[in-house]
């Protein structure tokens, strides 16, 4: 046999090794990989409630290894869904493990009543549409009233409010519809004896030294209703931070505005120095209403340095049910909005009361600011910001302003 052959046969011999050693492992890994220990041990329970955040580590009790793909599952619709655990087990090797939840809607409709409701006789108001009637899911509960009354007949009339979506989940609020005589003013009798007093007001100066830390910020919220500001005295005061109104829509599908002092106010901040925060007046009623009205302030900010976050702020309550929004709907307009700013390269937070975070909103995980008028909030939710008076003085300001509170990390 010639030397040539001789080379090739110990090249083949050689590939043929390498070969067989690269099955080998391949056949042993993959042996490793079957009888490889998974143990993984679920909850019980095995719902998500529709609207809610739960992460796949919610529903398990025990892994032997670190979940790689621990993200937020889909509760946006009702019904089963499988989910997959993605994880590297105690051994090193990469696992996955399937199982089913299930979406379920097991939380009643809201019914926005105290225990009395009035009316003037005579008043053509149809309380089912004035009464706030809304649902986590189902953007139209039915909503109805038990028992019987005459808006043509003063009185005190024992009602109940019920409200039913589409899982048969059912809320009741009884409460007294009060019909009762317009009052119409004797324009012969004249008082000289009438006496004013003078509202109290809350001192920027006291709120700074109650609340200042160094874990806090103490600020003020502005618009045109604050007039002309002196930004010179309010750097003096100590404002650490202003938000400041941008503009919003004009109602429901009417033209964008930019508020009248939003140019003055953000250029004169920025002449002392007082970090900049915005906030946007929104009445949208659909997530492609919030993405225009983020496409819309993006551009309205692009030449300005914005420090802080940008609020959305809705407040259309009294016009809800017409929108024929749920709380999924309602709560993904802010989420939207946020979206769109997060890629122009802002941050954004929602603005709402305590009694509609803790009922309406659902739960989200942008930035909150909280208004709660009193000396202490009982809010249990977290929150970056706090408005906690609309009758602030602070110098610099003729009349009323809402104080602030920033929360830092």
């Amino acid at each position: 046999m010639n030397k040539k052959k001789i080379i090739i046969i110990s090249i083949i011999s050689v590939l043929v090794l390498i070969i067989v050693s690269l099955v080998g492992i391949k056949l042993y890994n993959e042996y490793k990989l079957r009888h490889a220990k998974l143990i993984i041990v679920l909850e019980e329970d095995l719902t998500l409630e529709v609207g809610s955040k739960k992460k796949l580590s919610d529903y398990i009790v025990k892994i032997n290894g670190k979940i790689t793909n621990d993200s937020y599952l889909d509760s946006s619709k009702l019904g089963k869904q499988e989910v997959i655990v993605e994880y590297t087990n105690d051994e090193g090797y990469d696992l996955s493990y399937k199982f089913n939840i299930e979406v379920v809607d097991s939380t009643a409709p809201i019914i926005w009543l105290s225990g009395s409701y009035r009316l003037p006789k005579g008043s053509k108001t149809k309380l089912t549409d004035k009464i706030l009637c809304g649902d986590n899911y189902d953007a139209e509960p039915k909503c109805y009233i038990e028992g019987e009354y005459d808006v043509n007949k003063v009185g005190e009339y024992a009602l109940l409010f019920k409200a039913e979506d589409k899982s048969g989940n059912i809320a009741e609020e009884p409460f007294i519809l009060k019909i009762y005589e317009p009052y119409k003013p004797n324009t012969n009798i004249s008082n000289n004896n009438t006496t004013t007093t003078t509202p109290k007001r809350t001192d920027f100066q006291e709120i700074k030294s109650i609340h200042k830390t160094d874990k806090t910020k103490i600020g003020i919220d502005v618009s045109k209703w604050q007039g002309t500001i002196d930004f010179d005295k309010l750097k003096e005061a100590g404002v650490e931070f202003i938000i400041i109104r941008l503009g919003g829509t004009r109602g429901t599908d009417g033209e964008y505005f930019i508020d009248e002092k939003f140019e003055r106010n953000i250029k004169e901040a920025k002449r002392v120095g007082i970090p900049v925060g915005l906030y946007f007046f929104s009445y949208g009623n659909s997530v492609g209403d919030a993405v225009r009205d983020a496409l819309w302030v993006s551009d309205q900010i692009k030449d300005y340095d914005i420090e802080l976050p940008i609020a959305f702020d809705w407040e259309d309550w009294s016009y809800y049910n017409e929108y024929k929004m749920s709380f999924i709907e309602l709560t993904g307009m802010p989420e939207a909005f946020n979206y769109i700013l997060n890629m122009n390269g802002y941050k954004s937070m929602l603005y709402s009361s305590k009694s509609y975070l803790e009922y309406i909103w659902l739960d989200t995980d942008l930035d909150i600011w909280l208004a709660h008028y009193t000396k202490q909030t009982t809010y249990k939710g977290k929150y970056k910001f706090w408005q906690l008076c609309d009758n602030g003085k602070v110098d610099g300001i003729n009349g009323n302003v809402d104080i602030d509170i920033m929360y830092l990390d």
